[in-house]
This record gives structure tokens, C-alpha cells and sequence, in this order.
């Protein structure tokens, strides 16, 4: 079996391991940057095996160079989407904020009232 078995290509950007939805950034940003064992990682994520984790490391391994600029695109991406959302959330987002602001506000005049009492 070779290495790449382990793994669907759907395009330069979107490798998953094979049989799942998950992609090789998912393990690998757990593994790099949250610094989880692979027994962690396979906790985590039912659908994997521990042999499809060492897998990935291994394949990063193999490939550094080429698979540390996929997870430099990936983290850009990502950073650039939670910008977005940031900036122009869901319509039930702004519900939740204003829910919450007057909730914070309802609690404030109570704990006022209780102190006043």
C-alpha cells in the first residue's frame, strides 16, 4: 500500500483521508499547533483509525515543504472567513448579540434593585 492510499485528492487545497470528510489539516493543525498525541486526535474524531493519523504525519513528513504551504493557505483561509463573519455575521447572530445585551441589561437593573433593597 502506498502512502498516498490513505488519501482522497480532490484538489491541490482539499485532501481528505480517505473514507472520511476530515482533512489532513484538520489532524495536522491538531497535531503541529495543538500539539495532541494521535491517540488524542483518533479520541476526537470517531471516523478515524489510529493508522490513518500516523498516515497523515507521515505524509507530512515525506512532504514538509509542500504540505506547510498547504497549511499556511488553509490558516490564511480560515482566518480570512471568521473575518468575514465577523464583520457581517448571520441575521440570527445579531438576534443572539441583541438577546443577550438586553438579558445582560434585565440582570444589571435586578442586581441594582437586590443592592437598592
Amino acid at each position: 500500500m502506498l502512502l498516498e492510499d490513505y488519501f482522497d485528492f480532490f484538489s491541490p487545497d482539499d485532501i481528505r483521508i480517505k473514507g472520511t470528510r476530515i482533512g489532513i489539516e484538520t489532524i495536522l493543525y491538531n497535531f503541529i499547533h495543538q500539539c495532541q498525541t494521535p491517540e488524542e486526535i483518533v479520541q476526537s474524531y470517531p471516523t478515524l483509525t489510529l493508522e490513518k493519523v500516523y498516515a497523515t504525519i507521515l505524509y507530512y513528513l515525506h512532504n514538509q515543504e509542500k504540505i506547510s504551504a498547504y497549511m499556511t493557505d488553509w490558516l490564511e483561509w480560515s482566518y480570512k472567513v471568521r473575518e468575514q463573519q465577523r464583520l457581517n455575521p448571520p441575521p440570527f447572530i445579531d438576534k443572539l448579540r441583541k438577546l443577550k445585551a438586553e438579558r445582560d441589561a434585565m440582570k444589571k437593573t435586578n442586581d441594582t434593585q437586590i443592592s437598592a433593597g
